[in-house]
């Protein structure tokens, strides 16, 4: 899709090829609304019809143009419709503002799904001169999109870009109406009528922004200025684009490139209190065999060259955020040598000068091929007493095996310190309780409330051995804030949200598929939770699209250095 050409002369439109059955001016005109009607289907769906109006918008690449006309004074159906292309016969030149008859069969294109586009097929167009239609200006959410189908419209309220990671495969962004998307399990109970209520209302207020081209994994989309950065957030105006449902979505088809406003990059966080632990999901950091050799990599990096920019990356957001001890997530389960992941990257924060250390907690955690890992900064903190690690039950062989350290500070009473990944929500092999319920909270739920259960029980036990009672445990727990495992954790055995006791409102770390919510967690027992001064996401990677990310963009940047957001807690202690 290309924005629309200027109005052709009078000569090009004579220069259109008319069949020798081309429509006479005798013909009865129908008009877009009668042909539409006011129901998913066209009533006249098989009869061949004919039609008059204005081309607004010609998309070759989704095989035809939309018309519309004057309209039938109904405000319950759409005025415009689709017209396509003869499959095999040359499409006609053509271009907004023309005015055209078209005789032709009605029907209902497959639009993906149960959807269906009500269209005009085997087409015989007459050129009958220029046009203008003006765009049906929206300045709020409509109450039905139907009455819309086919129709040019311009959106003159604010909308907010809610997701943006099928750009680069679909040429697509996600907007909304009111501000972002909720994951409906983030603020909800799954499954309760709450959250089928934040459900429908996401899906309500949700327009996808397409480029008028049904090709996959274009090399450009022409609406977005190479190399303009787009981060979850921003608010579009000047929207303006063609109706459509398409693959279950309501969406525009733009005609115009929209207004992107410039994205605001948060600073680094700082919060009080005199230890700081951070908690922050790598997104695989795998080294190859440690020695510049055996890429590509199972995960994470596919060359040297990437591995390097993703080290940037993770070091910048690592001394950005200036953290004292940090739990970290998705590390290569490759030791803890000279050529180990773990080893590489804190040789990399020290490099130039450091104190960086990591708890070496002699094999794993665990057989996955990930695993997590404990730094901290031997001038700040020292570990006391030996690692802890768990095992047993789902722990290895689904959820990432935790590991426990504790830590003083100066001469003060020890605190442990508890880095956690639990099992994703990926469905292969789930069955059961662990298949999809179909309540919001995706596979594996029943597996994470057991490993939550499991964790809490194994803390209980004093695993590091100190006696203490001062507790983190942190990291990617895999379930938003409503969902079973955390809201087990914190409303059952009684830990403690920290952006809660911090007072922090709508916290996140994560978007999915436009959906904004929180799988990163810091939970406190209740003693530390009296010594907490401060918590901040750091908003560096969730709001961010992959096209940031080390394999294509600024290695000397923290942005999209992870596709989850660091957390950072301040204590005194």
């Amino acid at each position: 899709m290309t924005p629309p050409r200027s109005l052709p002369t009078l000569a090009l439109l004579a220069s259109l090829a008319l069949p020798a059955c081309a429509v006479t001016p005798q013909k009865p005109v129908t008009p877009i609304g009668q042909i539409q009607g006011d129901g998913a289907r066209s009533a006249l769906d098989g009869q061949t019809v004919t039609l008059e109006g204005i081309v607004t918008a010609t998309f070759p690449g989704l095989g035809g143009f939309f018309v519309q006309d004057a309209g039938d004074g109904q405000a319950t159906t759409s005025d415009a419709l689709f017209v396509a292309f003869e499959e095999g016969v040359p499409a006609p030149a053509m271009a907004s503002g023309d005015r055209v008859r078209v005789r032709g069969i009605v029907g209902e294109r497959k639009a993906g799904g149960d959807d269906t586009l009500t269209a005009l097929h085997a087409p015989v167009i007459q050129p009958r001169g220029t046009g203008h239609i003006a765009p049906t200006v929206l300045t709020a959410l409509p109450a039905d999109w139907e009455p819309l189908e086919g129709m040019l419209v311009r959106i003159d309220a604010p909308l907010t870009l809610s997701g943006t990671h099928t750009l680069e495969r679909f040429g697509e962004l996600i907007a909304s109406f009111d501000g972002r998307l909720w994951q409906p399990s983030e603020l909800a109970v799954p499954g309760s009528a709450d959250a089928q209520r934040r459900a429908a209302d996401n899906a309500r207020r949700t327009l996808l922004l397409d480029d008028g081209s049904a090709q996959r994994d274009p090399a450009g989309v022409w609406y977005v200025k190479d190399g303009q950065p787009l981060r979850t957030g921003t608010v579009l105006t000047g929207v303006q684009g063609i109706v459509e449902q398409r693959l279950g979505s309501w969406r525009l088809q733009l005609t115009t490139a929209p207004t992107i406003a410039a994205p605001e990059r948060p600073a680094a966080p700082q919060v009080a209190g005199n230890v700081r632990i951070a908690a922050f999901n790598l997104e695989n950091l795998f080294n190859g065999d440690g020695r510049g050799g055996g890429f590509p990599t199972e995960r994470g990096a596919k060359t040297p060259e990437q591995l390097k920019a993703q080290m940037a990356k993770l070091v910048a957001t690592i001394r950005g955020l200036d953290p004292d001890i940090a739990a970290l997530m998705e590390l290569e389960n490759d030791g803890y040598g000279a050529d180990s992941s773990l080893a590489q990257l804190v040789a990399a924060l020290n490099a130039g000068g450091g104190s960086w250390r990591f708890v070496d907690a002699k094999q794993g955690p665990g057989p996955d091929t990930i695993r997590v890992g404990i730094i901290y900064r031997s001038d700040k903190v020292k570990p006391t007493g030996k690692p802890a690690t768990l095992l047993e039950g789902p722990f290895g062989e689904r959820s990432r095996s935790p590991l426990a350290q504790a830590f003083v500070r100066g001469s003060g009473q020890p605190f442990v310190v508890v880095a956690n990944h639990l099992k994703s929500k990926g469905c292969s092999e789930a069955t059961g309780l662990d298949a999809d319920q179909k309540d919001g909270a995706g596979c594996w739920n029943a597996l994470r409330l057991d490993s939550a259960k499991r964790l809490d029980a194994w803390l209980k036990t004093d695993p590091t051995h100190t006696r203490s009672d001062r507790i983190v445990m942190l990291g990617d727990f895999n379930a938003y804030a409503m969902e079973a495992p955390v809201r087990w954790l914190r409303d059952e055995a009684g830990w403690v949200d920290a952006f809660k006791q911090a007072g922090i409102e709508q916290p996140y770390s994560y978007v999915y598929s436009g959906l904004t919510g929180r799988l990163d967690h810091a939970l406190l027992s209740p003693s530390l939770a009296k010594q907490l001064r401060g918590a901040a996401e750091w908003h560096i990677n969730a709001d961010e699209q992959d096209a940031q990310g080390y394999a294509d963009g600024d290695p000397a940047v923290p942005f999209r250095s992870s596709d989850h957001d660091p957390l950072l807690l301040g204590f005194d202690l």
